[in-house]
């Protein structure tokens, strides 16, 4: 989604001064966090070891395994090679290659006259928040030490099996919060955020049966999805004396929205990965493809001549969007199954975030806020990782990315050239504008940051 473009709360006076008067907190708190805290990573429970001390062939299944759980975590191409050469070099293996793709993984090891090759077929699974923040304890570990293979591959085991921390009921009830609060950040009336909150919830339980559906089908059940929400809001949109239709429409699909796989892929353009790069954004806008088919169609059922994704003229107000960051947050964290005391952190890199990009749209408008934004909240997520107890940058860096990303745009324009309607194609030049501003933000503050991966 994208929340500069599109919410109503960013051109109010009284937001402006919110977001001011937020990024100022935020900074005494990071102050005194630097002071209180200590800067300590957390470590992850492995035994040392001599690489002499174990084969050359579980030295190299210990690299695959801690690979393809990074690419299943959603780690950029990039990071997951410069992870598996350190964990390669430190494992007594001077000369190695990395080939990462979103869906595979290659690496090949030299020893004394030999050389071994392993090949991986990856991303077929996703690790929710908790395991990724386990996981990352296990890479900043293996990066700069040897460690025994067997214990690696046990501990990678382990994450993967491990439960979330949330029910399933929790989970869903979390998401029906979580559709509520960014209904009101793309400017929603108290009408649409109750529309949005319901349907979240409904689409909450349909995503736990999704678990179990075959890779294979999940085309069928995003399709679904999204024919059942667009029939829902704009049944209710006939019937209702303020429509309101985008908020209501886009918030209950919002997990389903790839604006995160399509700004990933242009990092990864940028940086050179062009497979990695132009795999990713052709998933990304398949995806969109497939959301804007259940919107079309539901519109077509219902008689509806043109799709109006219109706004609230009744929004809930320039305080509310603050109010439903914390949601959001905390939301956010429940149903994609991170730890509790993950929240906390995860929602200072979120207000940096919102109160960065509401500051930027005063000065640079819509599209160059989300610059902004992500410029100011990836050093904030690396230094919340060094702090004891703070989760894994990935971890807080994700929710955050997620409100930044023009997945709600995209799915704008893309309906709306399935539709007929030219302005989608605008709608879309901005979504890709926007995605560049995010890649370009995320980039400067990965090198303010002084971070590596």
């Amino acid at each position: 989604m994208s929340v500069p473009v599109l919410a109503a709360g960013s051109q109010s006076p009284v937001s402006w001064m919110i977001a001011g008067a937020v990024l100022v907190a935020s900074v005494l708190v990071i102050g005194h966090l630097s002071r209180r805290i200590p800067l300590t990573s957390a470590t992850a429970t492995l035994t040392p070891a001599d690489p002499g001390e174990s084969s050359p062939t579980a030295r190299l299944e210990a690299i695959e395994a801690v690979g393809e759980a990074m690419i299943d975590a959603g780690y950029s191409v990039s990071t997951v090679r410069l992870v598996l050469e350190e964990m390669a070099r430190v494992n007594g293996f001077a000369h190695a290659e990395v080939v990462v793709l979103p869906t595979a993984l290659f690496v090949s090891v030299r020893g004394v006259g030999e050389v071994r090759t392993g090949a991986v077929s990856s991303g077929h699974s996703r690790l929710n928040l908790g395991q990724i923040d386990d996981l990352d304890d296990v890479v900043t570990a293996v990066r700069h030490e040897p460690y025994d293979p067997v214990s690696v591959l046990r501990r990678i085991g382990e994450i993967r099996v491990s439960l979330p921390p949330h029910s399933a009921s929790q989970r869903v009830v979390a998401y029906g919060f979580l559709s509520a609060a960014i209904a009101v950040m793309l400017g929603a009336s108290w009408g649409g955020t109750g529309t949005a909150a319901a349907l979240g919830l409904l689409v909450g339980i349909a995503l736990q049966f999704g678990e179990r559906v075959d890779r294979q089908f999940q085309a069928l059940l995003t399709v679904a999805l999204s024919f059942g929400v667009a029939t829902s809001v704009l049944t209710l949109a006939t019937l209702g004396p303020d429509p309101g239709v985008l908020p209501s429409l886009i918030a209950p699909l919002v997990i389903l929205l790839p604006g995160a796989l399509l700004t990933t892929g242009v990092i990864e353009l940028a940086t050179g990965q062009m497979i990695a790069g132009a795999g990713r954004l052709a998933a990304g806008f398949m995806q969109l493809v497939l959301l804007a088919t259940g919107v079309v169609a539901a519109g077509a059922l219902l008689g509806v001549p043109q799709l109006e994704l219109s706004v609230s003229t009744q929004p809930v107000g320039p305080v509310g969007p603050w109010i439903a960051v914390a949601v959001f947050g905390a939301a956010v964290v429940i149903h994609q199954g991170g730890h509790r005391r993950s929240i906390g952190w995860v929602l200072l890199v979120l207000y940096v975030a919102y109160g960065a990009q509401v500051i930027g749209d005063v000065f640079f408008g819509g599209v160059l806020s989300a610059f902004v934004g992500a410029f100011a909240m990836t050093p904030v997520a690396a230094f919340v990782a060094r702090l004891r107890r703070g989760p894994a940058e990935f971890v807080s860096f994700l929710p955050a990315f997620w409100l930044l990303v023009p997945g709600a745009l995209g799915l704008v324009g893309v309906a709306g050239i399935l539709d007929g309607d030219d302005a989608g194609l605008a709608t879309l030049v901005t979504t890709t504008s926007t995605m560049v501003a995010i890649a370009l933000g995320i980039l400067a503050g990965t090198a303010v940051s002084g971070r590596r991966s």
